[in-house]
């Protein structure tokens, strides 16, 4: 009142009134005095009812957030245009060891693991130019103490707003723990893989050294062809026919060619190595198989017929790999027919293209309605024997690790060539022959991405 009198104006003020129900109502109040009129004047009185409700309904509101921030397990950061940090929760303080007085003093950039820092920057630049207004970001950042963490940023751009300059809101959730997590499974499934490798690298020498007797012969053929085509080249020699003796020559380069691929397929099958996917002559593959085999096949008196496709095209896979699989399915139905009466030791050996149907049986899979309304999409190959067949009680068993019905067997050997058709995306699965013996069959893709015609071949 004081200030009216001397001056003439008041400036505004606020005090609350009494209502005549006895309720407070909160105003703002500002007069002046007319001139000349001695003590009148004019008094304006806002009612500030809604204006405080809405002040208490923000106040509460930041008290809300402030205290959802303060006691949230995730960190949670305010980031300036530069990267500077406004502001940070006390659980982000925890995760990188900073107070938040010494986050205010440093940028985003300063805690983040130097190779991540070029997308950290990259990202906030777009947020800032209005490129993107949300953005997640899997980094590292650095704690005081030097470690590594790695979190999941989720970041909110939030622009300039009356005084209130843009800022990025960011929540940060530490993902170290399961990093590591992460880190020792993969370490695991290496280790794993390489316990694989080994244990097809055992199995690969295991049934090459069954098939021992078969190998030496194998290498001896060409070996002896090349002793008697060298005498002959001599004799020839000898007796000045220039013409016999180079024929004979040539006999010898070539059978050292032959002896030398055997060895080198041999040698391509016994070596420890990871898989190596190439585009193979499926054909060509089971050929050298039957052909490593072959004395096995011949000391044991058994009849061994192919009937091998010639319109399948390319295969993808590792072809060391795919001729263990056949291998050790022709091994061990040698081993089935071996004890039978000359005359009933049988194999067969095939190839063809089918259209792959979901099911374990031959009904299933193979139906003429399906085969003569599908495309083709697998090659299937079958080893049949006429030997005494498999077990029903054990059929389940049959590609278990370690199950086996041989003697002195590891079984393994079913088990990883079941594991390699897998890898390359097909089946291996075994059934009653229609007559008497056994059949494993297996299947590879030949559709899409896994074919190759003969023009890009």
């Amino acid at each position: 009142m004081a200030q009216l009198k001397a001056t003439g104006t008041a400036q505004p003020f606020q005090k609350e009134y009494f209502r005549k129900d006895g309720s407070r109502v909160p105003v703002q109040v500002c007069g002046a005095m007319f001139e000349g009129s001695g003590n009148e004047g004019v008094a304006f009185v806002l009612d500030l009812s809604e204006q405080k409700r809405a002040e208490e309904a923000l106040r509460a509101s930041e008290e809300r957030w402030s205290k959802l921030a303060e006691n949230s397990s995730v960190g949670i950061a305010l980031i300036a245009p530069d990267g500077r940090f406004i502001a940070a929760n006390l659980a982000l303080q925890k995760m990188l060891g900073y107070t938040e007085d010494e986050l205010q003093g440093c940028t985003t950039l300063d805690v983040t693991h130097p190779e991540d820092r070029a997308a950290t920057e990259a990202r906030i630049a777009e947020a800032y130019e209005g490129q993107r207004r949300v953005y997640r970001l899997d980094k590292r950042f650095l704690r005081k103490d030097g470690s590594v963490m790695w979190a999941d940023v989720s970041s909110v751009f939030v622009p300039a707003s009356g005084s209130n300059s843009a800022f990025l809101s960011a929540v940060i959730v530490d993902r170290t723990e399961s990093k590591q997590a992460e880190e020792e499974l993969h370490q695991k499934e290496v280790s794993l893989r390489e316990a694989q490798t080994a244990l097809a690298h055992i199995s690969r020498v295991t049934t090459m050294g069954e098939l021992a007797a078969s190998i030496a012969h194998e290498i001896n053929q060409p070996l002896a062809a090349v002793v008697n085509n060298a005498s002959a080249c001599v004799r020839w020699l000898t007796a000045h026919n220039l013409e016999e003796a180079r024929q004979s020559a040539a006999l010898v380069i070539a059978e050292g060619h032959r002896a030398a691929e055997i060895i080198d397929r041999i040698r391509a099958l016994a070596k420890k190595a990871p898989t190596q996917k190439d585009w193979l002559d499926l054909k060509e593959t089971i050929g050298e198989v039957i052909a490593m085999a072959g004395s096995e096949v011949r000391r044991n008196r058994i009849s061994l017929q192919t009937q091998l496709a010639n319109d399948l095209p390319l295969i993808l896979g590792d072809r060391i790999e795919l001729q263990q699989v056949i291998l050790n399915l022709l091994v061990n139905a040698i081993e089935a027919v071996a004890g039978l009466d000359e005359g009933s030791r049988k194999l067969w050996v095939s190839s063809q293209k089918v259209a792959e149907i979901p099911g374990e049986s031959d009904k299933d899979m193979f139906t003429d309605k399906a085969l003569a309304e599908a495309q083709w999409t697998h090659a299937l190959v079958a080893v049949r024997d006429s030997g005494p067949g498999l077990d029903p009680k054990g059929l389940d068993r049959l590609f278990n690790a370690f199950y086996t019905t041989k003697p002195k067997g590891l079984g393994m050997g079913l088990a990883i060539s079941r594991s390699i058709i897998e890898a390359h995306g097909g089946r291996l699965w075994a059934t009653a022959n229609a007559s008497k013996g056994a059949v494993f069959r297996f299947t590879l893709p030949i559709r899409g991405e896994d074919v190759m015609t003969e023009t890009n071949r």
